[in-house]
Formats: structure tokens, sequence, C-alpha cells
């Protein structure tokens, strides 16, 4: 049995929730009322089928006001989480605004965790995965993965770790039956820019 079916664009993963679904499952119930998301990383491995431990999941955020934020904060902190970088908005908007990475949790826990990754247009790679997402869904959780194609290309070109060949090896393995060459090309492009950015960085 293959593991998944491909059921009007969305890939039906047949399986059982675990506990690392649905914490991620109760934070994107709260996120969606404010914010479209993309899940990266890990996690999308891990969530079609993969075998291998995390500590953190990935998930890529549009860049937002701080009305806008406070209100999400807010929603977050009443639906159980706290975060990594402190308890006012004030202190935290500041992140967000640079654009850089913000965590949470369970309270009175640190793992597993989300890790808040803001982007804009001015992030090509990740705004191009973001605005081509790929829905999942296991039992009655549906969520938002990258294509695969350019997931697999960015773990095997940008990333690089062992974790990440490992990971992309899987995905290619379990989803060679529905893989896209067309879309392979296409994801490459944007990653070989990526990679000439980060070259002259």
């Amino acid at each position: 049995m293959k593991g998944y079916d491909l059921v009007d664009s969305v890939l039906i993963i047949n399986r059982d929730l675990t506990e690392l679904d649905l914490f991620v499952k109760d934070f994107l119930s709260i996120i969606e009322k404010h914010s479209d998301y993309l899940i990266v990383s890990g996690f999308v491995s891990i969530s079609t089928g993969r075998t291998r431990a995390t500590e953190d999941i990935d998930i890529l955020i549009p860049v937002m006001n701080k009305k806008k934020f406070e209100i999400l904060f807010n929603d977050l902190i009443e639906g159980g989480f706290w975060c990594y970088q402190g308890d006012f908005v004030e202190n935290i908007y500041s992140y967000v605004k640079e654009m850089q990475n913000i965590r949470f949790a369970k309270k009175e826990q640190m793992f597993p965790n989300m890790e808040m990754i803001f982007i804009d247009k001015s992030k090509k790679a990740k705004y191009y995965e973001f605005n081509n997402p790929q829905k999942v869904k296991i039992n009655d959780f549906e969520f938002k993965i990258p294509p695969l194609e350019f997931e697999i290309l960015y773990k095997e070109k940008i990333l690089t770790g062992i974790k990440d060949i490992e990971d992309a090896k899987h995905l290619r393995n379990m989803f060679k039956e529905i893989l896209s060459e067309e879309k392979f090309k296409k994801c490459q492009i944007v990653i070989g820019e990526e990679l000439e950015n980060l070259k002259m960085k």
C-alpha cells in the first residue's frame, strides 16, 4: 500500500493522527483565523510518513502590522500557548517587523514548538513556495505544505544537512508516482536564484 491518495489535488495521508499532529492542528486552528500560512521543513516529511524526531515545526507567515499581530498574539495566549521571546507585544513585535523568527509552545512546555518565520516578497524562494501550496489531509486535519518538488530541491540544494537529505529521499520515494518533472524545472529556477543570492552574501 502506497500510504496516500491524491484526491482533487489534495494529498490524503493514510494514517492516524499523532500527538505532534494534534499540536500543529491546535496551533493552526488559531493561525487560520488571522493569517495565511505554510508549514515547511521537517514536519513535511514527518507528516507524510518519515519516522524521525523533531522539536520544532517551521511555519511561514506573511509579515503583518502591529495591530494585526497583537490580535493574533493575544489569541494564541488565550489558546494555551506562550512565546519564547516574551510576554508583551511591545517587545515581541520588533522581531516581527525585522522578520526575525519567534517561537510558541504550549504553556509550561518547551517542546514541541512552532517557529514562526515571517516573509514578504523580498524572500523570493519562500514567497514562491508560500504562493504555490500543496494541501495535505490526515483524517480531519487539513493543512498546507510547499510543492513536493520544491521541498525536495530545497533540502537537497539549500539545506543539505544529513536530516534534510534523508527527508528529501523519503519524499522522492514516497511520492515518486506523482512528482512532476515540469514542476521540478520551475522550482529549480527559483532554487538556483536562491543559491546565487546566498553566494553573494
